[in-house]
């Protein structure tokens, strides 16, 4: 699934912010889950809530589009494309999807926080993903653990809730 990314609200996200954050170019921009009800969904958990760490397939990434690196700045888009948030990668780690520690799944802050939890849902999302793209899933895939902090909204800016 796709989200058209408003762009000029992005621009307009980054001229409003991007300066305390170093300025430069806009951030890329991209959503979690696949659908809009799941992307607002996770963005709100970002934005009010406890999710501070996401996890893709290793396989998603190419040079045109490289692993998150620690440091990195990303736009968070809710499902109508908008800016939610602004992250900041803290810290990287590949390995089996199976590998997911209980911190990271109570880092990831959806469902119930388990690893448990966390592995069905990632396992059930993935399995999604291979079936519409033609590749093998195998709990041992290749994976991108990523954690983050969010840099905007911060828990004093009443402009969060009004954007």
């Amino acid at each position: 699934m796709d989200i058209d990314i408003d762009h000029a609200a992005v621009q307009a996200f980054w001229e409003a912010h991007g300066e305390a954050f170093g300025g430069g170019p806009v951030p890329p921009q991209f959503w979690f889950m696949d659908t809009p009800e799941g992307a607002d969904k996770l963005a709100g958990l970002v934005v009010h809530g406890p999710k501070r760490a996401t996890a893709s397939l290793a396989r998603d990434y190419s040079d045109a589009e490289p692993i998150p690196a620690v440091g990195g700045l990303w736009v968070v888009v809710d499902g109508a494309g908008r800016p939610a948030a602004l992250i900041r990668t803290t810290d990287v780690r590949r390995g089996p999807l199976s590998s997911v520690s209980d911190q990271f799944a109570w880092d990831e802050g959806e469902g119930d926080r388990s690893r448990e939890h966390w592995l069905r849902a990632h396992c059930a999302y993935f399995e999604r993903q291979a079936a519409a793209e033609g590749f093998e899933f195998h709990p041992g895939i290749e994976t991108v653990f990523e954690r983050f902090e969010v840099l905007w909204p911060t828990t004093d800016d009443s402009r969060a809730s009004e954007e």
